[in-house]
């Protein structure tokens, strides 16, 4: 079993995150291989609260250059996670 380290990297604090928490969803950066169902019981059992609906969002990397070198950013996945009305995550609040 995986622990939330290994999972959940960061919460995501911006602001369409700030706008989101006003309809008691969460978003957090996850692991490339994680999935809804993972995020959803480790929410349960880390947080003690009740998850409703995971949505996962991944994105792609984009091409960058430096002069002459040629790359790309890492590819990340979100997660925006839908809490039961009531419930909050302390992480966030800053509890």
């Amino acid at each position: 079993m995986f622990n939330i380290r290994q999972i959940i990297i960061a919460p995501l604090v911006t602001e369409k995150s700030n706008q989101l928490r006003e309809r008691n969803q969460y978003a957090f950066k996850v692991h490339l291989w994680a999935n809804k169902l993972q995020i959803i019981s480790l929410l349960r059992k880390e947080f003690n609260v009740t998850p409703l609906a995971c949505n996962i969002i991944r994105n792609k990397p984009k091409p960058r250059r430096t002069r002459l070198t040629r790359g790309a950013t890492r590819q990340w996945k979100k997660a925006i996670v839908t809490l039961k009305e009531g419930d909050t995550i302390a992480l966030f609040e800053g509890t």
